[in-house]
């Protein structure tokens, strides 16, 4: 399976934006209310002339009250995932970078590979109410912290937390960190 060519994922992006704003009949004023994106890059995204950064995503995905993989959403009885290949999508800093893997049918639980960057932190935008994520670092060592309380995890150390609430990822190494997320919404 070959990579996904990146300026078609901005369309499916677009198309299924639009899909989800005109299913909750919304303008794109009023989705620029509930997100707090402007009307004039939400329209952008929807037709696909923008390639938009997973902070933006978030904005969306929790003012239209969806989890984030809706807005990637395929419809296929089979999936397959391989690291490095498909979509990536990267924090505004570029050190973050997310591969969605897979999200069940009735979109309340999503999978995603990460990789941070040596010598670099995350502050991702804090998630759905009820929200809980599972993390589980595939290889290196990173600090999670969770409402300034920090956890150190090693290779294949879990940890389980609210994600609704503050949050942060570090790596300390001089090696990329690779984590496999599974977020579970309670929307």
């Amino acid at each position: 399976m070959e990579a996904e060519d990146p300026k078609q994922v901005v369309l499916q992006v677009g198309n299924a934006l639009k899909k989800l704003r005109k299913e909750k009949q919304l303008s794109l004023e009023d989705l620029s209310e509930l997100t707090g994106v402007s009307k004039l890059t939400l329209g952008n995204i929807e037709r696909g002339e923008t390639n938009p950064t997973l902070g933006m995503l978030w904005k969306i995905s929790k003012g239209l009250s969806i989890p984030l993989m809706a807005l990637f959403a395929r419809e296929s009885n089979v999936n397959l995932s391989r690291a490095g290949q498909g979509l990536r999508i990267a924090g505004d800093l570029k050190t973050w970078i997310m591969e969605p893997i897979f999200q069940n049918a009735s979109n309340e639980i999503e999978m995603c590979r990460t990789y941070l960057q040596p010598n670099s932190t995350y502050h991702p935008e804090k998630h759905h109410q009820n929200t809980t994520e599972i993390v589980t670092v595939m290889s290196g060592k990173i600090t999670i912290s969770v409402n300034e309380e920090s956890y150190e995890l090693n290779a294949y150390d879990s940890i389980s937390f609210r994600a609704d609430s503050t949050h942060s990822y570090t790596n300390n190494s001089n090696d990329v960190v690779v984590l496999h997320i599974v977020l579970k919404y309670g929307i």
